[in-house]
């Protein structure tokens, strides 16, 4: 029985795991679940995942969602290698605490602006909201100060998850390069991936293309 993949193709965490699969190379079935039929309500659905959030897989009988302990448990089971999750402790826990950077502090701002537009129909980006995920997105750009990489020189799922909010981010709010430069290398380099455009691209430009029917408005910006 082959892994399946329950997602939504215009959603970050959904990209992620698409990347991570990717690159492992797994055929994976995929299930597409209507959010806005809110076929994630959906009785059968909730037996899955009563959290009813998205990405879930299921690997025979043993199911999880959420992209990052997703992510993690695909490169343990079947990477050939533990390149995009090391197993030494101090390389795998630099990528933890980027795990934990997207999930706490860029993922959760994003969505503190995202989830009003797609949920209530708001219109205007509150100021204070954007202030907050600029600055988060100024922490990511330090981190890349030195680095190829979110973690060092080697490609990580810590990768796959911050690009995947980062370029969704980029669709919300339009980032200047030179105040980000070091993000928009890094953003070049995971876009060269060979399987970046089929994994986030498309999903990205589905977000996007739903974002400019919204007609957003955006809050002048304290933060220089």
């Amino acid at each position: 029985m082959s892994i399946k993949l329950y997602y939504a193709l215009p959603s970050p965490p959904c990209r992620a795991t698409l990347l991570t699969i990717k690159a492992l190379q797994l055929e994976v079935d995929l299930v597409p679940i209507n959010l806005v039929a809110q076929e994630h309500l959906t009785t059968d659905f909730l037996k899955i995942n009563p959290f009813h959030t998205l990405p879930t897989i299921q690997d025979e009988e043993f199911y999880i969602w959420d992209s990052h302990a997703i992510n993690c448990y695909l490169v343990d089971k079947f990477g050939e290698d533990d390149g995009l999750y090391p197993r030494d402790l101090q390389r795998r826990a630099v990528v933890d605490q980027r795990l934990h950077f997207d999930s706490n502090v860029l993922s959760a701002r994003f969505a503190a602006i995202v989830s009003p537009i797609l949920r209530e129909g708001a219109r205007i980006i509150p100021k204070d909201k954007s202030d907050a995920l600029l600055q988060g997105l100024t922490l990511l750009e330090s981190l890349l100060e030195k680095s190829y990489y979110v973690t060092g020189n080697t490609l990580t799922i810590a990768d796959f998850s911050l690009v995947a909010t980062v370029s969704s981010a980029n669709a919300v709010l339009p980032l200047a390069s030179n105040r980000f430069p070091n993000i928009f290398e890094w953003l070049a380099r995971m876009e060269s991936l060979p399987y970046y455009q089929e994994a986030n691209q498309e999903g990205l430009d589905a977000f996007a293309t739903m974002l400019k029917s919204k007609h957003l408005v955006r809050q002048a910006s304290a933060v220089k």
